[in-house]
C-alpha cells in the first residue's frame, strides 16, 4: 500500500454553533492566541463565517466561528442564520456553545435540535465560567445535557485562559487522521480585506449604541502601499441605513469618524504591519440589510454567495 504523500496528523474542521453572545468569538481568539475575530457586547456581531486555525505537531484543528443564531428581524439576519445552520453541514465536530452565566432557553434549545441532526460528533462547550458560581456552571450542565446527546463535555473561560487545553484535547479526540489543511503559520483564511472592513465595523460598535450598531456595513474601496513605502493607505466606506446614523458616525465637526479611524488604526497596523492612513467615509444606503444584493456585496453570511 502506497503511503500519503503528505504528513498525517489529526486534522478537521470543527464548528462553535450557539445563540448571539455565547463567547464564541472570543474562544476562537483565545484558542488561536491571535486577534483573528471582532469582539463586543452587541447581538450579532459576528456576521462572516470566519475558520481560524490551531495548529500543533501532531494536529491541525480548523475551528469554524458562526454568526450567533437568533430570531431574525430582517433579510441579513435570516442570512446569518442560514449561514451558522450551513457550517453544521461539513465538519468533524459540532460544538454547541453555552454561556453558563445565562439561563437556558427556547433559542438554545432550537439551536440544540441542529446540532444534534449535524452528521458529526457533538461536543458541549460551556463558556464563561469564570464569572459564573460553581453551582450555576452545575446546573448549567445538568440542563444542557437535557438538550440533547453529547459526545463530550468541556468547561472553559476564554477570558481567564482557563480549560483552552481541555477544548482543544476534547475536540482533538473526535478528529480523523488527515493532512494539514493550512499552511502551519496561517492563523485564519479570512481575506485580507474582510479582516480590515471588520477592525473598523468593530471600533463603531464600541463607539456607538442603540440602533446604530446593527445599521452599520463597511467595505474597503481601496488599498496601496507605495514601492519602498512603510505606510499603506486605505479608503473605507461606512454604509448606514438613516440619516440621523450618519450623523452619530460623523459625529461633531467629524469627532467621532475620527476616533473611530483611530481606534481602528491600531489593529490594522498589526494586522498589516506597516503604518495605516486611514480615509473612512460615511454613505447612506436605506434599508440595506433588507436588500440581498447589498448584503452579498458585504459578503455576510456566505449564503448568498
Amino acid at each position: 500500500m502506497t503511503a500519503p504523500a503528505y504528513e498525517v496528523v489529526k486534522s478537521g474542521f470543527v464548528a462553535l454553533i450557539g445563540r448571539p453572545n455565547a463567547g464564541k468569538s472570543t474562544l476562537v481568539n483565545a484558542l488561536v492566541g491571535a486577534k483573528v475575530a471582532i469582539v463586543s457586547n452587541t447581538p450579532q456581531t459576528t456576521r462572516h463565517r470566519l475558520r481560524a486555525i490551531v495548529d500543533q505537531e501532531d494536529a491541525q484543528i480548523v475551528f469554524v466561528d458562526t454568526p450567533g443564531i437568533h430570531k431574525p428581524e430582517d433579510t441579513l439576519g435570516e442570512e446569518l442564520n442560514r449561514a451558522s445552520i450551513k457550517a453544521l453541514s461539513d465538519v468533524d465536530v459540532a460544538c454547541l456553545v453555552i454561556d453558563a452565566s445565562q439561563q437556558i432557553g427556547p433559542g438554545d434549545r432550537w439551536v440544540a435540535h441542529r446540532v444534534a441532526e449535524a452528521r458529526a460528533a457533538h461536543v458541549l462547550i460551556l463558556t464563561k465560567a469564570d464569572i459564573a458560581k460553581p453551582s450555576e456552571v452545575e446546573k448549567q450542565l445538568a440542563v444542557a445535557g437535557g438538550l440533547m446527546k453529547f459526545d463530550d463535555v468541556v468547561v472553559c473561560s476564554a477570558r481567564e485562559g482557563f480549560n483552552l487545553d481541555g477544548v482543544i484535547e476534547t475536540v482533538k479526540r473526535h478528529l480523523p487522521d488527515g493532512p494539514r489543511y493550512f499552511p502551519r503559520d496561517m492563523p485564519t483564511d479570512q481575506p485580507i480585506e474582510v479582516m480590515l472592513a471588520e477592525f473598523i465595523r468593530e471600533r463603531i460598535l464600541h463607539n456607538t449604541r442603540d440602533e446604530v450598531p446593527h445599521a452599520i456595513g463597511v467595505s474597503i474601496e481601496d488599498m496601496t502601499r507605495e514601492k519602498n513605502s512603510d505606510t499603506t493607505t486605505i479608503m473605507a466606506l461606512i454604509y448606514v441605513e438613516r440619516e440621523s446614523q450618519k450623523g452619530i458616525i460623523v459625529g461633531k465637526g467629524g469627532d467621532m469618524v475620527r476616533k473611530i479611524g483611530t481606534d481602528a488604526r491600531v489593529d490594522l497596523e498589526r494586522l498589516l504591519g506597516t503604518k495605516v492612513y486611514l480615509d473612512l467615509r460615511v454613505k447612506l444606503k436605506k434599508d440595506w440589510r433588507r436588500d440581498a444584493s447589498q448584503i452579498k456585496r458585504f459578503g455576510y453570511g456566505e449564503g448568498l454567495q
